[in-house]
């Protein structure tokens, strides 16, 4: 079994691991501890958690992140560490926060070459780092705000919470699906749910996270008072992005030729995703159905 220079910080964790993909996270420990051919792994499974949680492909997401070589970065909500080894290439220091001990750990051995990485096992309310950072992300984080803020403002509460260890000129990076995107407008179930067109109904019934369109983003920051921000729309979706459009890079009509994944579960198909994305106009129309975003905030 391989050694890990990654540092597991254990001084706030009050918690369990209550939030867990299941059993299949032993599977995934053992083979982050005696492995290192990751991408052949996820190439091999049928598991769908493994797949997610090995494939490189997960670290694209970095690349349009302004980070330089003598930054400070915070990983709220690091998981399984997709994203983290990504981040240790770029940044001088990464610090992470993350609720699940297993996962934590999984994540220290995955990235285990990346002494400049150090990882906080606990809940995000209860880890104090009495520091600001250069840049901080919320990957696949921030529509599960009402965990954290029990309050009538949970997503300003978090926003403005977070915003507040960023430094003065550095970046926020928060990716999310959006709750408009055509791939569930096509029939594709909602990531969180596990059903179709609950975020299109504007979750009736599941209350435990929760996505917002390309308008509701818009307010949501205009109510925080946040001025300085560009969307990014990665495609298919920020988990897998193979290409991540700007405001400055749209696409053209004609650039889709393939249906969103679903991802190991069936799909229904209520209209043809394709033929509705090419149909759009890209300079305003895509931005209100572009599956994800990448949103950039600067303080």
């Amino acid at each position: 079994m391989k050694e890990t220079l990654v540092k597991l910080n254990y001084e706030y964790n009050h918690t369990s691991d209550t939030y867990s993909d299941g059993d299949v996270e032993e599977t995934l420990l053992q083979f982050v501890k005696e492995n290192e051919q990751y991408d052949a792994i996820a190439a091999a499974t049928d598991s769908f958690p493994i797949f997610y949680h090995l494939s490189k492909e997960r670290e694209c997401i970095v690349e349009p992140m302004m980070i330089s070589k003598n930054d400070t970065v915070l990983e709220i909500g690091s998981g399984c560490g997709a994203i983290t080894g990504a981040l240790a290439k770029r940044a001088a220091v990464v610090n992470c926060v993350e609720l699940s001990e297993r996962r934590s750990m999984i994540n220290a051995y995955k990235n285990h070459s990346c002494d400049n990485v150090e990882i906080y096992v606990g809940s995000y309310q209860d880890v104090h780092l009495d520091r600001q950072y250069d840049v901080v992300t919320l990957i696949g984080v921030f529509e599960y705000a009402m965990h954290y803020f029990h309050s009538d403002n949970p997503y300003v509460d978090f926003l403005l919470d977070v915003l507040g260890k960023v430094k003065e000129g550095g970046q926020l990076y928060i990716a999310i699906e959006n709750r408009l995107g055509a791939k569930y407008l096509s029939g594709c179930i909602e990531d969180h749910a596990g059903y179709a067109y609950e975020g299109i109904n504007g979750y009736p019934k599941y209350k435990n996270a929760k996505t917002f369109s390309y308008n509701e983003w818009i307010n949501l920051l205009e109510k925080c008072g946040i001025k300085k921000y560009r969307f990014m729309y990665p495609h298919p979706d920020y988990k897998f992005p193979r290409v991540i459009y700007s405001d400055d890079f749209l696409p053209s009509v004609g650039d889709f030729v393939e249906p969103s994944s679903n991802y190991y579960k069936k799909r229904g198909k209520s209209l043809d995703e394709i033929q509705f994305l090419n149909s759009l106009d890209m300079k305003n129309e895509f931005k209100l159905f572009a599956n994800s975003y990448l949103i950039c905030i600067t303080k």
